[in-house]
């Protein structure tokens, strides 16, 4: 070989490499191996709702089921780095039919070769494989291998993802698909016969889901379905003036008080005679209250105040009167007043009855009436400094107690309920410790089929899940992120947020993470407990509270298999990695709990940020109603 043919070559060699890494150039412009079109077949015709704080996690959860579609059809999971241009640009095509001026990679960051880059050691099937254990992969495959569209065989499938994510190691590249993603979009691919395409596997595996109508046709359905709907409302409202009118000249009807103050009962005396919730008038309310004497203030809070209140037939109860209502918003009240009634469990709070009036002097009334409970909440025994500490055996109680209440809520109401505020001063004790979940006026229904909900940010941070702060995704998982919590300060004694020494917030799930991950899970534990139980069993607790508490949704277990962990000898589930510090995106939790339109008021017991529901009942700007005292959950969290 001549000089010049060997320095020819030797430019070729060192011009290659560089040419190929580049975005720009036509050497990642290969044909995309990615089929796209399976999105279109996941929507059905229906489109999602991608506004700036979803599009991001929209756009990654898609690429996982693309992906996952593609290791289907060739046991890879990644596309070649040649074809990575060619790929997002598919992929923006797919996005621009729902937003058509909106560039994905520039919006959300993502680099164009890392949808051909993820966990670099794992680039195949087999390499999957090797790494997680047969019982991992054949658990996967019987749970997952089913119809995902409910939440109780979605909850097993996660829960066995989540057990093949110790076992998945490697460093990631970018953030578009790493380690934490492979064990679903492995799943989605062979353990169940539907594969990624099924919108079942697309909701539950995912998270992804396409309800917006997106043609013409749907559009003018639902014009002319709310047209109907106006016209009934609108006939409804004449034929129920009239016959108030009517009932309005009688006086001394059964169920009905009407006195010199002019009161007159609002709609809810429709609800079935068969419920055992007493129909209380609002003169009775104000005999028990003594007319609302501020000695009888038990707790203040942003709905209203919560009073003692004494029966005739000598019952102490507790009164929540929420604040500066309208009779437009008793279709609210009745949700939360029909949500409280149809539950009966020993670790929740029952209600005992209602009152809804509209008075000449002080306007429209909404009040609900439970029975009281005296010994206070969770946080009052917790971080009240002149209380003596809670023992071992009675922590234990409470723990199991609170679990049991949260599980009936999620499988034994039906349909289930997620609460959506699960906090220590939710937690209610009555004389034996016995704990009695409480305040569900944040609680949804949530209808069977469904995975997750899209909704307002409800609750308090600290204790709010990360996918439901930072995306208002809603699912059973997030009370069990929130029961997390509790049970860390439970087990610690200290709240769910503090600040460190910078002044920035420090959360509890992170410090207690980084303990079991160096080993040090019984440093956890408060000190000083007395009664303290065996190290197996404190341990144990603790990595239930780190499990419960993870970041990643699919990484906690289900409340039905928490109980059965606190109550048997199960064994605890391997934890997950962690991949960022929960309170590393607060700043990004907060500024998009503003784009949810929640009131956002900063009132709640641990002194930092809570995300109310909005209600029709909206709370002043006075001191006194911006104050929440742990006070106020003698019988709910107002």
């Amino acid at each position: 070989m001549s000089p010049f043919s060997f320095f020819f070559l030797f430019l070729v060699y060192l011009s290659f490499p560089l040419s190929s890494l580049s975005a720009n150039d036509t050497g990642l412009n290969a044909p995309c191996p990615l089929n796209f079109t399976i999105l279109n077949v996941v929507a059905g015709g229906d489109q999602p709702s991608l506004d700036s704080s979803t599009i991001c996690e929209f756009s990654s959860s898609s690429i996982h089921l693309v992906l996952s579609d593609y290791l289907r059809r060739t046991s890879f999971f990644l596309p070649p780095l040649n074809s990575s241009e060619t790929c997002w640009d598919n992929f923006q095509k797919f996005i621009n039919q729902y937003r058509p001026n909106l560039d994905v990679r520039a919006t959300c960051g993502f680099q164009t070769t890392w949808i051909s880059q993820g966990c670099q050691n794992i680039t195949t099937k087999d390499d999957f494989v090797s790494q997680v254990r047969d019982s991992a992969i054949q658990d996967a495959a019987r749970n997952c291998n089913q119809s995902l569209e409910n939440n109780s065989p979605c909850a097993l499938c996660t829960t066995s993802l989540s057990a093949m994510q110790p076992f998945v190691k490697g460093n990631s590249t970018g953030n578009v698909s790493d380690c934490t993603d492979y064990p679903p979009i492995y799943a989605a691919a062979f353990a169940n016969q539907a594969g990624p395409a099924d919108r079942g596997v697309a909701k539950c595996m995912f998270l992804l889901s396409f309800n917006s109508p997106g043609s013409p046709g749907n559009k003018r359905t639902i014009v002319i379905v709310v047209a109907v709907i106006v016209c009934f409302l609108a006939l409804s409202l004449v034929i129920v003036g009239l016959w108030l009118h009517r009932r309005s000249k009688k006086k001394g009807k059964k169920g009905f008080s009407k006195t010199e103050m002019g009161v007159v009962v609002s709609g809810l005396d429709s609800m079935k005679e068969s419920t055992t919730l007493i129909r209380f008038t609002f003169d009775d309310i104000k005999k028990a209250t003594r007319n609302f004497s501020r000695d009888n203030i038990i707790g203040r809070g942003g709905y209203g105040n919560v009073y003692k209140g004494l029966l005739p037939d000598g019952t102490e109860v507790a009164l929540k009167r929420f604040k500066n209502c309208s009779a437009s918003g008793d279709a609210s009240f009745t949700h939360e007043v029909e949500v409280i009634a149809s539950v009966r469990h020993v670790n929740l709070l029952a209600l005992r009855g209602y009152c809804t009036a509209t008075t000449n002097l002080e306007g429209h009334q909404r009040i609900i009436v439970c029975d009281l409970v005296k010994n206070g909440s969770l946080h009052d025994h917790l971080f009240d400094s002149s209380g003596k500490k809670l023992s071992w055996p009675v922590r234990q109680q409470i723990a199991l107690g609170t679990a049991r209440g949260l599980a009936y809520l999620h499988y034994g109401a039906q349909p289930s309920i997620i609460h959506r505020d699960i906090k220590a001063s939710n937690i209610l004790l009555d004389d034996k410790f016995e704990a009695k979940v409480a305040d569900f006026g944040l609680a949804k229904f949530n209808p069977e089929g469904m995975t997750h909900m899209s909704t307002r940010v409800a609750g308090t941070m600290g204790y709010v899940a990360p996918e439901y702060a930072l995306y208002g995704q809603l699912t059973e998982r997030s009370d069990v992120f929130s029961f997390g919590v509790v049970l860390l300060e439970l087990l610690s004694g200290k709240k769910a947020l503090q600040m460190n020494e910078d002044g920035q917030p420090s959360s509890l799930s992170d410090l207690a993470w980084s303990l079991v991950r160096a080993g040090r899970a019984l440093d956890v534990i408060e000190d000083g407990m007395p009664e303290p139980g065996s190290p197996e069993v404190l341990e144990k607790y603790v990595l239930i509270a780190v499990l419960c508490s993870h970041p990643q949704l699919y990484a906690r277990p289900t409340m039905d298999q928490v109980v059965k962990m606190l109550e048997t000898e199960q064994s605890v589930p391997s934890i997950p990695e962690r991949p960022i510090p929960l309170v590393a995106g607060r700043l990004d939790i907060v500024r998009s709990a503003g784009s949810f339109g929640g009131s956002g008021q900063l009132s709640s017991p641990t002194g930092y940020r809570s995300f109310a529901y909005e209600s029709e009942c909206h709370s002043s700007n006075s001191k006194e109603e911006e104050e929440e005292r742990s006070s106020d959950s003698r019988i709910l969290s107002t």
